[in-house]
């Protein structure tokens, strides 16, 4: 391995291999690869656009053509993240390069062993040099004007740190809408920390641009937490509770809709549940982040985990773990007690003819309210 400094070998103990680059200035990246760890934002660039892949060798065509075909005169540079593909996904993206070159555009292609987005993602961070940075999903298109309207809102703007746009959904074989996934919620609203948390509001990661300083500054090693539960939550809450969020009120980006993507993949019950736990030690940590210490935000938080808690309960007809949830709904405020009767008498119906037909319109209207 050449890095400044002299050659070190491969067969080296790794744990000595890293702290000699940490010592030389550099910070280690799977596989094999070193980059300076406080790197400087390049003024050149704008856009910085991190686009974490992994067997996507079907749809990343699409992606790619779309930030090809961005309207604007924003230099962006887009950064590929190889998550440990077994397909021809690296190759197909790479058919891309020339065309990226040609407009003077830089295309980097990183790639590491399998783990998940969020370990993509933190690949990818140490090389952004954009003034802005966003990150679409591999088999998503950003609307031909997408960037250009975003930077031009912030720079326009620049009491902002943030800004999103609204999203519209497609089937990926047919190209035929598909209806929205996640709720608006009220789009005049800019503090969005607690409605992006609690889902009354849209967390689809390509809506959102960041400007890229005042995203270091909160991670200023350039690595998120690492969970198997995504990346949307790391980039984007910590950031929320600290900056406004308008929102462009035009579909500015579109969201594939197709069966066995990480989002739609079937769980067992056992893999939910995990996921469920990962979810709550992934708040905990964001929590820390943002210092959330007043009673109120800890409470907050509680009610999330044991609303939660109480619904993957009910499913998999836990009802011991299900009592407990609700009794620490009630305990924290999320429930009054006519309302933790309600749930109990839903419970004792479960696996009915009321359970099937009323629960699911009850479940809108109560987290709707």
């Amino acid at each position: 391995i050449n890095i400044r400094g002299g050659y070190f070998e491969r067969d080296c103990a790794i744990e000595a291999l890293i702290k000699k680059a940490e010592i030389l200035g550099y910070s280690y990246q799977f596989p094999y690869e070193y980059t300076w760890k406080n790197r400087e934002v390049d003024s050149q660039v704008d856009v910085s656009v991190i686009v974490p892949v992994y067997n996507i060798e079907k749809y990343i065509g699409q992606c790619i053509q779309s930030l090809m075909g961005q309207k604007t005169e924003f230099v962006y540079e887009v950064l590929l993240v190889d998550d440990g593909s077994t397909d021809s996904t690296v190759q197909v993206a790479e058919d891309y390069r020339r065309r990226f070159d040609a407009r003077g555009y830089s295309f980097q292609i990183v790639r590491g062993e399998h783990k998940n987005a969020a370990a993509a993602i933190n690949l990818g961070l140490p090389f952004v040099t954009g003034e802005y940075l966003i990150w679409p999903d591999s088999d998503d298109v950003l609307e031909p004007e997408s960037v250009e309207k975003r930077v031009q809102f912030l720079r326009e703007n620049p009491e902002y740190q943030c800004v999103r746009s609204l999203a519209y959904y497609f089937d990926c074989e047919t190209g035929a809408p598909r209806p929205y996934d996640e709720k608006q919620g009220d789009l005049s609203k800019e503090l969005l920390f607690w409605d992006v948390l609690e889902f009354r509001t849209f967390v689809c990661c390509g809506c959102y641009m960041l400007r890229s300083e005042p995203f270091f500054a909160i991670y200023p090693e350039r690595r998120i937490p690492e969970y198997s539960t995504g990346q949307n939550f790391q980039m984007l809450l910590p950031f929320l509770c600290r900056h406004k969020c308008p929102t462009l009120q035009e579909e500015l980006y579109g969201v594939a809709v197709r069966p066995g993507s990480h989002s739609r993949t079937p769980l067992t019950q056992s893999q939910e549940e995990k996921k469920y736990t990962d979810y709550e030690r992934l708040v905990d940590e964001i929590a820390v982040l943002c210092a959330m210490d007043s009673p109120e935000e800890r409470n907050r938080i509680a009610r999330w985990k044991a609303d939660r808690r109480y619904h993957i309960s009910l499913k998999y007809g836990r009802w011991g773990a299900a009592l407990r949830a609700l009794g620490q709904l009630r305990r924290y405020g999320g429930l009054q007690m006519g309302g933790a009767l309600k749930e109990l008498i839903w419970a004792l119906c479960r696996d009915t003819w009321i359970w099937k037909k009323l629960y699911p319109a009850y479940c809108r209207f109560f987290h709707e309210r």
